[in-house]
């Protein structure tokens, strides 16, 4: 499979760059894969789809400040993007500059907090703080959002609260699990009252998310590795759930990433903790879910691979063209879509 087959035509004008008021207020398209149709339709509506008996696995990742700027000893600008904390006052990041840092160079950023360039690992600096402060807490105090590269503004006091599901518990992620920026707890609640179970895991989004794929054939592509937990109580539910005849909705490629990392370990699904580097592309069996509540992907990116790999990729091509031509709003604060399965319908 080449890349290219996954592309599409975007206009940048329909790219969300900020959010709607209302987390449910924004649009939904339903693809049912096995009846081959489409339909426009509001947030909510996944109630009509999602029933009584049904499991909603969400991924309660926190996104913490992950974007610092500042200076070296030069002068010259620094912007660090971390990609995951290492422990103690360690991470690793991501550091955009006009000359790369050398190992022992001294970084100062917002605040007066100084870094030091341990070294590389992979792509990856080594960086380790200098602060008497807790990590986590200095980013809480001098770190920004870190939106995503298509977002084309500053952050605000707003993305603190709109970057991030009302569900996000634990710190981690650079980037939100972005489905679920469309539920807000009265959603979740009247869910609840029909009779959905809801369960969840966390995978902490890595900044890799948004790396293009640079290979020309899709088997030449390296994924990115993230750090997962599926717990107990995850694998319980899916099984009571099974029992009962119920189905399982995934929110976000995040937690399709997780629960079919999991699976690939053995069936019956058992927890597991620790990385995955879980390539979903067209060809993909999938052992564990029956829908997918998702944004809309990047042009040739590996989401897009892995929601055609779940509905087809002619089936997909032609919902984002549709959406295109309605006017959806794309990507992390865009709108919706819900992928309904063959497996999905026959347990309707």
């Amino acid at each position: 499979m080449k890349v290219s087959d996954f592309d599409y035509h975007l206009p940048e004008a329909l790219i969300a760059s900020t959010p709607l008021e209302q987390r449910t207020a924004s649009r939904l398209l339903v693809l049912d894969a096995a009846a081959d149709r489409l339909r426009d339709a509001h947030f909510p509506a996944i109630q009509e789809y999602i029933q009584a008996g049904d499991l909603l696995v969400l991924n309660d990742t926190r996104v913490i400040p992950a974007r610092l700027y500042g200076h070296k000893a030069s002068g010259g600008a620094v912007e660090i993007l971390l990609e995951r904390l290492t422990g103690g006052a360690e991470a690793l990041a991501q550091i955009r500059s006009s000359k790369t840092p050398n190992t022992g160079a001294m970084l100062t950023l917002e605040g007066g907090v100084e870094a030091e360039v341990l070294g590389r690992e992979g792509s990856f600096f080594k960086l380790r703080f200098v602060s008497e402060t807790p990590l986590p807490q200095l980013l809480e105090q001098h770190g920004h959002m870190p939106l995503p590269p298509y977002i084309k503004r500053a952050d605000t006091e707003a993305d603190r609260e709109r970057y991030q599901t009302v569900f996000a518990d634990k710190p981690g992620a650079v980037a939100a699990p972005t489905a679920g920026l469309h539920f807000d707890k009265p959603l979740l609640a009247k869910l609840a009252a029909d009779g959905v179970e809801t369960a969840t895991l966390t995978l902490h989004v890595g900044a890799g998310t948004f790396q293009p794929v640079r290979a020309d054939r899709v088997e030449d592509h390296t994924m990115h590795s993230e750090w997962l937990s599926v717990p107990p109580a995850v694998c319980e539910a899916i099984k009571r759930t099974r029992a009962r005849g119920g189905r399982v909705f995934a929110v976000g490629t995040t937690v399709v990433r997780a629960l079919e990392s999991a699976a690939a370990r053995g069936l019956p699904l058992q927890p597991y903790e620790g990385e995955t580097d879980i390539f979903i592309a067209p060809g993909f069996e999938f052992q564990v879910i029956d829908g997918l509540i998702t944004n809309f992907h990047l042009p040739g990116s590996t989401l897009v691979m892995l929601v055609s790999a779940l509905a087809g990729r002619e089936a997909i091509l032609a919902a984002y063209d549709h959406a295109v031509a309605q006017s959806y709003r794309f990507f992390s604060y865009g709108d919706a879509m819900l992928i309904l399965t063959q497996h999905a319908a026959e347990r309707r």
